[in-house]
């Protein structure tokens, strides 16, 4: 059973930074899209960026310049920088395939606030 584990969020002020973490137990990440989603309590998940095996990346239009996914293929890690954080960040994060697989971790909760 492959565990998708969350970590790196927290309380920011607008304009901050976070970088989230997403570490796997096996080779999840490695031959396949993978994306950052998040969501709000009541909504669903939206992907809020993705990256392909190849490196072509995606991001939504409200994080488009802010936010930046990567990867660490030998340790299994795919990571999310967020930079100039905003109060509608606010969410709950979770990484996964894409689409998305039939299980997710816990997420990382990402609080914006002054």
């Amino acid at each position: 059973q492959v565990q998708l584990v969350e970590s790196g969020g927290g309380l920011v002020q607008p304009g901050g930074s976070l970088r989230l973490s997403c570490a796997a137990s096996q080779s999840f990440f490695s031959a396949y899209m993978i994306g950052w989603y998040r969501q709000l309590p009541g909504n669903q998940r939206e992907l809020v960026a993705s990256l392909t095996k190849s490196g072509i990346v995606n991001y939504a239009d409200s994080v488009q310049g802010r936010f930046n996914i990567s990867r660490d293929a030998v340790k299994n890690v795919v990571y999310l920088q967020m930079n100039n954080l905003k109060p509608a960040d606010m969410a709950t994060y979770y990484c996964n395939q894409f689409p998305p697989a039939g299980f997710w971790g816990q997420g990382t909760q990402v609080t914006v606030s002054s």
